[in-house]
């Protein structure tokens, strides 16, 4: 039996805004903003801390404490050194990937506003025999200034935050494209799932906190601190994974995972097993379609942070099967986006008030 679709016209027009507006690691707030206005009318009321995570919240006051989670953050750059002839190094915020920068369009944000420039690369016939690869030490931007204080005039200065111009398109009808997607695409999820409790009339018996989590990219860190502020009985997080069935990937080192065969559902040592069994049932008897991979130490995602913050959070992950992740053209199945938010909604309802999910009683 075909599943009734999830994402209508007014969410996916949202999606669209929400990933073509910059939110690098640091500087997520007008990003935040946007995914605030959106929830605002499915949840009580919400809250922020100093850093910029917002979480909304459903029934707050109660004993019980149940979040959901993804992560606001997008990899950039900053600029970091400006030569005498105006061409403009960088470092990394977060994980960017040098090896696609050559001749991408970027956009830099200064106090006078945004100053459009492009990687350079030296074209073809001019390189050595021996092509240099790209790195941090040799790529750089081009902003069409000839000299330091052309570019200054621009308001370019060092710590300008620069993204990629790269914006959201849909391929195939079914494959959502674009920078971003991790994990934008989790804030989306989790506000759909906002969308349809309140639109359904569920009514939960805890308080549930939707949390849209700053400052993942450079170690978790935005997690870490709202948790301390929300001191969760249980925390289900979901981000990004990889596809692995694209060409030049290792399956032996990366497993074998696919979009378009639904969520994933991680085993680690973070991943609290009672809990994570409890998906899994919900999935299966749901009949909502998923996948299985392991971590050896930790997940490197906001489910670390949670599981280990206080005395010990009840906590797990899932995860969207993503192509061509920290990239410009990260690539997503709309049927994995559509069976995440499905699953997660589904779980909640599974959600016992107060239940001890503990190993040993």
């Amino acid at each position: 039996m075909k599943m009734k679709k999830i994402i209508n016209s007014k969410s996916e027009k949202f999606l669209t805004k929400y990933l073509n507006n910059p939110s690098p690691t640091g500087f997520e707030s007008e990003g935040q903003k946007l995914w605030l206005e959106y929830i605002k009318p499915y949840v009580d009321e919400y809250i922020t801390d100093n850093y910029g995570s917002v979480a909304g919240i459903i029934n707050p006051g109660k004993d019980y404490k149940v979040v959901i989670e993804a992560h606001a953050d997008e990899i950039s750059w900053f600029v970091h050194y400006i030569t005498k002839d105006g061409f403009i190094y960088l470092q990394r915020n977060g994980g960017s990937d040098h090896m696609i920068a050559p001749s991408k369009r970027v956009n830099i944000y200064t106090e006078k506003g945004i100053v459009k420039a492009v990687f350079g690369w030296p074209a073809i016939h001019t390189r050595h025999k021996k092509e240099d690869t790209p790195s941090l030490k040799n790529i750089f931007l081009d902003c069409g200034c000839s000299s330091k204080e052309e570019v200054e005039k621009l308001g370019v200065h060092v710590g300008c935050v620069v993204t990629f111009e790269d914006e959201f398109i849909t391929l195939n009808k079914n494959k959502y494209v674009g920078r971003a997607l991790d994990n934008r695409v989790g804030g989306f999820m989790i506000a759909e799932v906002t969308r349809l409790l309140k639109e359904n009339k569920v009514n939960l018996p805890f308080s549930l906190y939707i949390v849209n989590s700053v400052q993942e990219e450079i170690g978790l860190r935005g997690a870490q601190m709202i948790a301390h502020k929300i001191k969760p009985d249980l925390a289900l997080v979901t981000d990004v994974c990889h596809d692995t069935n694209t060409p030049l990937i290792d399956k032996i080192e990366n497993g074998d995972l696919k979009s378009g065969l639904g969520p994933v559902l991680t085993y680690g040592p973070a991943v609290q097993n009672n809990f994570l069994k409890q998906i899994m049932d919900t999935a299966k008897s749901e009949k909502i379609p998923f996948q299985r991979a392991v971590v050896s130490r930790s997940t490197g995602t906001d489910t670390d942070a949670f599981a280990y913050s206080n005395e010990g959070v009840t906590s797990a992950l899932i995860s969207l099967p993503l192509r061509y992740m920290h990239t410009t053209v990260e690539m997503a199945h709309k049927d994995d986006v559509e069976n995440c938010i499905r699953l997660i909604y589904s779980v909640l309802q599974n959600i016992k008030s107060g239940h001890d999910y503990r190993y040993i009683k």
